[in-house]
């Protein structure tokens, strides 16, 4: 499994990147002090899987995040950070983060969340899903505009890459904002989630 690392303290990075190397199955390809270097790293290594700090100098890891999925849609990144907030774990998951871990995340935990989520699984941190549930359960019927306009797009047919085209996301993303859209809404597919909006009003009759 090919890894980059993504922190801007190098004293923390190479603690990761320590952690990581005694697994015969994980191999560090590269490493990042910001999001925009890793854009080139991730270009020029081709990891299976990127763990990305958020709060980094000249690009954060939430917009790193959506930028490297929107050009290499087969990464999986899972964001390590040491924030927990609920504007910080919903901006990772909108950006399409397959996991979201705390630094103080044991040794054991952090090395099979990153092998979960090469095998295409979700990871997060037990405090993060209690807040992730509780702000769905709180937003229920509270689209955010991103939200509004992936549904609205779905209702004229589009596809999930079209509306990624459409709107410069990662198709991955927009999976994200359906998810996000159907826990809302309290239903399990696209026409359904058509036919809610527009009884409710939340969309309008094309």
């Amino acid at each position: 499994m090919r890894l980059v690392v993504v922190d801007d303290h190098p004293v923390v990075r190479a603690g990761i990147v320590g952690l990581l190397a005694g697994e015969p199955d994980l191999d560090v390809v590269g490493e990042a002090a910001d999001g925009a270097a890793a854009l080139d790293v991730v270009a020029r290594t081709a990891p299976d899987v990127v763990l990305m700090d958020l709060r980094m100098p000249v690009v954060d890891g939430a917009t790193a995040t959506e930028r490297i999925l929107a050009a290499h849609p087969r990464v999986r990144v899972v964001v390590l950070t040491t924030y927990e907030t609920d504007a910080d774990i919903l901006r990772a998951v909108e950006a399409g983060a397959a996991g979201y871990l705390l630094k103080d995340t044991p040794r054991d935990e952090l090395v099979e969340g990153v092998r979960a989520a090469a095998r295409g699984e979700t990871v997060l941190a037990p405090s993060v899903a209690r807040r992730l549930v509780t702000q769905v359960r709180n937003g229920t019927e509270r689209l955010t505009a991103r939200e509004l306009e992936v549904l609205a797009a779905v209702a004229r047919g589009r596809s999930n890459a079209q509306i990624g085209s459409d709107l410069f996301i990662a198709e991955a993303t927009v999976k994200t904002h359906l998810l996000r859209i159907f826990a809302k809404l309290g239903v399990d597919d696209r026409t359904r989630a058509v036919t809610v909006a527009l009884e409710r009003g939340i969309l309008r009759t094309p």
